[in-house]
């Protein structure tokens, strides 16, 4: 793991923690002041390397500022498990801070160049106190976290692939916003799934056979949600 000279001057300001739910509301100069006075380290993690292990111990708020993460979980079993892939700018593991057994749940895996700011937990935790903004964006962070985990849950208890690819597809759509841009390749898909990849690639083809969904490119556009859902 590759860890940069810390330099504020040069690399705070490079990227904009606004876009980040966990600042709702702060302003731009609230921010470069937090930023000054709270982010200790900066990493710099090259890609395919892990920037923490499942089971490590949290001893920083570690915000992804630059990159592409992804998460996964070793079960029992000494299966893989992947979770989800992170884009910037966000947290790693927020809700697990201040647990009793602190420790990341996940194994995070940079897919390309990442950059980190760390945070000690005693000042993140002195900033919510004097912050209520600060503190109400943490809590609701970590409640839509919990929200997401357990879509997650729901999706591995349910055994048909077009189910589950059925409810991926619902959660990352709405009726009025019916596309999104898949940031998955169909590997890296299928793997999230847990199945081979020309599975998922004959189920996506009866999908759009069955007039479903369209799929221009990585852009997949629901066209009968009804039928979607009675498909979970």
């Amino acid at each position: 793991m590759a860890l940069s000279l810390f330099n504020k001057m040069d690399s705070l300001q490079e990227y904009d923690l606004s876009t980040c739910s966990l600042f709702d509301g702060m302003t731009n100069d609230e921010l470069d002041e937090f930023v000054d006075k709270s982010v200790c380290e900066i990493w710099h993690i090259d890609k395919g390397e892990r920037v923490v292990r499942q089971n490590d111990l949290i001893r920083y708020l570690i915000l992804l500022v630059d990159g592409l993460v992804r998460t996964e979980m070793i079960t029992k079993e000494g299966n893989v498990l992947e979770i989800e892939f992170l884009e910037p700018i966000r947290p790693l593991a927020p809700a697990f801070i201040f647990a009793a057994n602190c420790r990341f749940p996940v194994d995070v895996i940079a897919m390309q160049p990442s950059v980190f700011y760390l945070i000690e937990k005693n000042v993140w935790l002195a900033e919510m106190m004097k912050n209520e903004r600060l503190l109400t964006n943490f809590l609701r962070f970590n409640s839509n976290m919990t929200v997401f985990l357990s879509n997650k849950v729901q999706m591995m208890s349910i055994k048909s692939l077009k189910g589950k690819l059925s409810l991926y597809i619902l959660e990352n759509t709405t009726p009025q916003q019916p596309s999104f841009v898949m940031k998955r390749t169909q590997t890296q898909l299928a793997e999230y799934f847990g199945v081979q990849r020309p599975s998922l690639a004959r189920t996506i083809g009866e999908m759009i056979e069955e007039g479903l969904i369209t799929l221009q490119k990585k852009t997949l556009t629901v066209i009968d949600r009804k039928n979607l859902e009675a498909s979970i």
